[in-house]
């Protein structure tokens, strides 16, 4: 468990009065109370560059009940079959609503390329290329899961990004990832390669939840089983080349990478329903269905693999972390860093 500076607040950088004019408020209160088109749309056919896939790559490995990507088998520790689409598309909901947009960079009005790094279920990408209808929006991960039936201007595609790029040089006026600091091994060689392979003025935008229990009045002790838990996970990714708690460093990784302009902001989504503002509550009671959801998905990976338990051995752990996150008496959240830098215009 990791305290929270009494300075903290949702917007960084903001008095009270401009934190006040944000969308979301930073407000965190206990309630100590009970109560609680398709139109225009095409297939991404198979035939195409973008889909054509050999059959090995569209092959899956089944591991402790659970399903994995096939290519670059083990880059990506955690599984890809339904049930954690599904969740991957909740927390899409959850941190569109949250945010209350897709992005968060001063991107131009008409942009021309836009890449998606480890898209998933394509559901960014698809939303994006509604929004920038003018955009040629392009979708990469390692998982052949994306839906055939997406706008004429997206495509999805399976690729490693940590490999060396092949798309063009000064190329995208948008890069974006989300949810990959559980994946990625070499941020810092990530991001010279966006750089590269933007646009001059171009945006780089990351979206990375911290994933650790932060609490701001030592509600969660350091020993609780969700704090325990979360340290097991970032220890077993350790073990497998990754740093979980890079979201802290990456606009630090931005700026000596090159970016200009880089910027965060840090919203705090709460775990369960203690916040008194109905919104946060509601925001806390999804997150926490979140996290019980993908509580097995997100742990068997990097425990199994790297700590070498059994999963019988996980499946008990997790019957008390469940408990854990039900614990009315915790008030905590985890923060949400969205960051992003421009490349120089040169």
């Amino acid at each position: 468990m990791t305290a929270l500076p009494s300075d903290s607040a949702i917007y960084v950088g903001l008095s009270e009065e401009q934190q006040a004019a944000q969308p979301a408020e930073t407000s965190t209160d206990i309630d100590n109370g009970v109560g609680i088109s398709d139109t225009g749309y095409e297939t991404d056919s198979v035939g195409t560059a973008a889909t054509s896939l050999a059959s090995s790559v569209r092959d899956y490995v089944f591991e402790n009940g659970r399903r994995y990507h096939k290519f670059r088998e083990g880059s990506y520790n955690f599984p890809n079959d339904e049930p954690e689409q599904d969740r991957e598309d909740m927390t899409h909901a959850l941190v569109t609503s949250f945010c209350h947009r897709l992005h968060f960079a001063p991107i131009e009005t008409n942009p021309q390329n836009i890449l998606d790094m480890g898209t998933g279920t394509g559901i960014w990408g698809i939303a994006m290329g509604d929004q920038y209808p003018s955009a040629n929006i392009l979708g990469v991960d390692l998982s052949p899961i994306q839906p055939s039936w997406v706008p004429p201007n997206v495509r999805l595609m399976v690729d490693d990004v940590e490999s060396p790029w092949l798309y063009p040089r000064h190329h995208f006026d948008y890069i974006h990832s989300r949810h990959m600091v559980m994946a990625i091994r070499d941020w810092p060689k990530l991001m010279r390669q966006a750089l590269e392979h933007l646009k001059p003025g171009g945006w780089m935008e990351m979206q990375e939840i911290h994933y650790r229990p932060y609490c701001h009045d030592g509600s969660m002790p350091p020993d609780h089983l969700v704090a325990e838990y979360w340290s097991l996970v970032s220890d077993g990714l350790a073990s497998l080349g990754v740093n979980s708690d890079a979201t802290i460093l990456l606009a630090d990784m931005m700026r000596d990478a090159g970016f200009t302009n880089v910027t965060t902001r840090i919203f705090h989504v709460p775990i369960g329903r203690w916040p008194k503002n109905r919104t946060l509550k509601a925001v806390g009671l999804c997150w926490r269905a979140i996290l019980l959801d993908g509580v097995q998905a997100i742990a068997l990976g990097p425990m199994t693999r790297a700590l070498k338990w059994r999963r019988e051995q996980v499946e008990m752990q997790l019957v008390e972390v469940r408990k854990g996150y039900m614990d009315e008496q915790v008030h905590s959240h985890m923060p949400l860093h969205i960051i992003y830098g421009q490349k120089p215009r040169e």
